[in-house]
């Protein structure tokens, strides 16, 4: 169940990315078609540097925005998989002694994954 929950907040999360990112280039986008269009009408070096600053400035805004969503879009994903009891995770996965290493088998828990490895 837990697995299922965290494939759709990562699929809504993913969906979510791909939202701002394609937001973010069509406002990086139309920034410079209006630069384009302003720079035409303008006259002077300087006034055309200006609408170069201006369209400059909207990209950056325009990135700004989609780190934040992606940002946003990242603390929903970790909220709603943390919603679960014990914050998503298994609280007590077991204990699983480990032994000198001389044994085999391919249904031994992985020590690394254990993190009450020891004594308990």
């Amino acid at each position: 169940m837990q697995a299922g929950k965290e494939a759709m907040a990562s699929a809504k999360e993913t969906v979510s990315n791909v939202a701002a990112s394609a937001k973010s280039g069509a406002d990086k986008t139309m920034a410079t078609v209006h630069a384009q269009a302003e720079k035409m009408g303008e006259h002077t070096s300087a006034e055309k540097q200006m609408v170069e600053e201006r369209k400059q400035d909207k990209i950056r805004e325009a990135e700004i925005n989609k780190q934040e969503r992606v940002e946003n879009n990242a603390a929903i994903r970790q909220k709603a998989v943390g919603a679960v009891p014990g914050g998503g995770h298994v609280s007590d996965p077991g204990y699983y002694p480990v032994g000198d290493g001389s044994e085999t088998g391919a249904a031994k828990p992985s020590a690394v994954h254990d993190p009450f490895l020891g004594e308990r």
